[in-house]
C-alpha cells in the first residue's frame, strides 16, 4: 500500500496509523500527528479503493451504504499490512493507535470489529458503524476516542451513540467529543483528541 513512515523521537510512544478520508491521501493527516504526539512515529497509508479517481480504504455502494464484502476484504488488507510494515521498520505491532477521519475513521472502527489486537487504541474523526450484526472481539484494554458533529449530515448523532454502544458492549473504553458542526474537522477536536491521547498513553 502507498504510505509514508516517519520515525518519532519518542520510541515509547504508540505508533500512530493514520487513515485519510475519502478523496484524501497519505499526506493530509500529518498536521494532526504533530498535534496529538509530536514524538509518535507515523504509519500513513493511502487507500487502495478508488471512487472518480479519489482514495477511499473500501468500496461503498451509496452515500452512508458500505459494501461490506469489499469492507472485510480490505480490512483484513490493512490487518496484514500492518504486520507487514511493523517488521518492515521496526515497530511493535501491539503499541499501534489508529487516527482516522470519515472514511479512514471508519476502516479504523472495522479493525477493531474483526480482529483481536489489532490496534491499542483509536482516534475517530466522524466515523459510522462499519458493521452489524456481529460479535466484536474483546476490547477491555482498547480506549477510544470519537469526535462528531452534532449536524453531521454524513455521520449523524445516532450513527456516534451506536457505534459508542457497540464499542463499550465489547468493553472498550469510549470518550465522546461533540461539536457545534458538521462532518468537517476542526481544530477544537483535533486538540481534544491531543489531550485524549496524553491521558491514555504517555
Amino acid at each position: 500500500m502507498k504510505h509514508i513512515y516517519q520515525k518519532g523521537s519518542n520510541v515509547e510512544a504508540p505508533v500512530l496509523l493514520l487513515l485519510h478520508g475519502t478523496g484524501g491521501t497519505e499526506t493530509d493527516l500529518l498536521p494532526l500527528a504533530e498535534m496529538v504526539s509530536p514524538g509518535s512515529s507515523v504509519l500513513s497509508v493511502r487507500g487502495n479503493v478508488l471512487e472518480n479517481g479519489m482514495p477511499r480504504f473500501f468500496r461503498r455502494l451509496s452515500e452512508g451504504v458500505f459494501d461490506e464484502e469489499d469492507l472485510i476484504l480490505r480490512t483484513k488488507e490493512l490487518y496484514d499490512y500492518l504486520e507487514w510494515a511493523s517488521q518492515e521498520y521496526d515497530f511493535d505491532k501491539n503499541k499501534v493507535v489508529a487516527l482516522g477521519y470519515s472514511n479512514g475513521a471508519n476502516i479504523a472502527a472495522s479493525l477493531m470489529f474483526h480482529y483481536k489486537g489489532a490496534l491499542q487504541g483509536a482516534i475517530l474523526h466522524h466515523p459510522m458503524v462499519p458493521r452489524r450484526g456481529i460479535a466484536l472481539p474483546p476490547l477491555s484494554d482498547t480506549p477510544v476516542f470519537i469526535a462528531a458533529g452534532n449536524n453531521d449530515p454524513i455521520c449523524p448523532a445516532a450513527e456516534t451513540n451506536e457505534l459508542t454502544r457497540i464499542l463499550e458492549a465489547a468493553g472498550a473504553k469510549v470518550d465522546n467529543h461533540w461539536e457545534n458542526f458538521g462532518h468537517q474537522l476542526t481544530r477544537s477536536e483535533v486538540e481534544a483528541a491531543g489531550s485524549w491521547f496524553h491521558r491514555n498513553f504517555l
